[in-house]
């Protein structure tokens, strides 16, 4: 349910929103705090957002939506199908992920090749785990199933440069190197991380996870001026 909420928030955003600036990149994210304590290892993932209006000396603040898709762990392994059918090997390939959305709020007062920005952000992440079993010979998805999920509000702010790359690009009027970072707070949420999940007996045990999930972001990507 939480899934197709988070897809409907895209699909909302991003056909209704008369998108004058487009963007997306690579995401490098690192734990904060209490997440820090309980996820040791850097996230990666992608974002995208889009602005109503492109911002410009005149009219420096514009307002869109920005999503993001991040795993913050993985485990495989390769095991017997079943107890009864132990001579079939199968792939077994867990992830812990984080899917932001977030209204975006971008302050750019520059008109310059090198243009400095802030933002804000607000909205929330949804955290789950995923397990997947796939063929070892034809890699093909066997079984796929959600472990562990939930819901947590988020906020936070940042800053970064564009810096053009070309003008003139038929409908794009502009396009930039996009170079940012992050702070993202994350308030409390209960999530699953790498080897929280133990198999005994032949019944899954959860260790579940309890903080608050702040993240750095890195960013590196385009934005395209329409």
């Amino acid at each position: 349910m939480r899934k197709t909420v988070i897809v409907l928030f895209a699909i909302l955003c991003f056909s209704n929103l008369n998108a004058q600036t487009v963007g997306g990149s690579l995401v490098l994210g690192l734990p904060q705090g209490e997440f820090k304590d309980k996820v040791d290892n850097v996230g990666f993932g992608l974002q995208l957002h889009g602005t109503i209006f492109s911002p410009s000396t005149l009219s420096p603040f514009t307002i869109g939506a920005n999503l993001g898709y991040m795993v913050y762990g993985n485990e495989s392994s390769t095991r017997p199908l079943s107890e009864t059918i132990p001579d079939i090997m199968v792939d077994v390939n867990r992830t812990n992920n984080i899917a932001h959305f977030h209204i975006l709020f971008q302050v750019s007062p520059f008109n310059t090749r090198v243009r400095p920005y802030i933002e804000g952000l607000f909205g929330g992440a949804y955290l789950f785990t995923t397990t997947k079993v796939e063929s070892r010979n034809s890699g093909q998805n066997v079984f796929e199933s959600t472990n562990y999920d939930s819901f947590t509000w988020s906020y936070g702010y940042g800053g970064g440069l564009l810096i053009k790359l070309k003008e003139g690009l038929g409908s794009v009027s502009e396009l930039f190197l996009d170079l940012k970072a992050r702070y993202i707070y994350g308030t409390e949420a209960q999530y699953l991380k790498e080897g929280s999940v133990r198999i005994v007996g032949g019944r899954a045990i959860y260790d579940v996870q309890k903080s608050k999930t702040d993240l750095i972001t890195l960013n590196i990507g385009v934005v395209a001026y329409f």
